[in-house]
C-alpha cells in the first residue's frame, strides 16, 4: 500500500529554497544528514486532468484562504507572479520562489478529498527515527 508521496525541487539555488520552505512558509522538517533537510507537507490530493497537447504536472499550495495567505506570504518578502484570479473550482495565484522559479496557490471552491488544516501550524519538534535523523529548529510565530 503507499504510505506517501514524496515531491523534489531540483533547483540551483536549493538553500534559498530550503530557506523558504523552512522560514517563510514553515514547513517542519527533519535533517537526513548532511544538511538534506525533508520537509512535512499538508496532505495534498491528485488530480488527472485530460491534456489538450502533451502531457504534464503541476503543483499547487493549499490554503483555506486564499487572501490572508497571499497578505502573509507578502508580509514575509514574497512576490506575486499572478495575481488572485478567480475560477468556478477556486482562487488561483502563482508564487515567485527564491530561485526565479514559480509555485501556484490555491483555494479550492470544490468538494475536497482530504481535510485541510487552514492556520494550524505545528509549533514542537521531536526527533526523527531515519538514520538518527533530527528535526530542525524553525522560527515560531509570534
Amino acid at each position: 500500500m503507499i504510505g506517501g508521496v514524496h515531491t523534489i525541487f531540483h533547483s540551483k539555488q536549493a538553500e534559498a529554497l530550503r530557506a523558504f520552505f523552512r522560514d517563510v512558509l514553515e514547513f517542519p522538517s527533519v535533517d537526513a544528514g548532511h544538511g538534506w533537510l525533508l520537509f512535512a507537507v499538508p496532505p495534498g490530493e491528485l488530480a488527472v486532468h485530460p491534456a489538450r497537447e502533451r502531457s504534464y504536472h503541476e503543483l499547487y499550495l493549499m490554503c483555506a484562504d486564499i487572501k490572508a495567505e497571499v497578505a502573509r506570504l507578502r508580509a514575509k518578502g514574497v512576490e506575486l507572479l499572478e495575481p488572485v484570479s478567480e475560477q468556478d473550482w477556486g482562487s488561483l495565484a502563482r508564487l515567485q520562489l527564491p530561485d526565479g522559479e514559480s509555485l501556484g496557490l490555491y483555494q479550492p471552491k470544490h468538494p475536497l478529498a482530504i481535510r485541510m488544516a487552514s492556520s494550524d501550524r505545528p509549533t514542537t519538534r521531536g526527533k526523527g527515527t531515519k538514520r538518527g535523523a533530527t528535526r530542525s529548529r524553525s522560527r515560531r510565530r509570534s
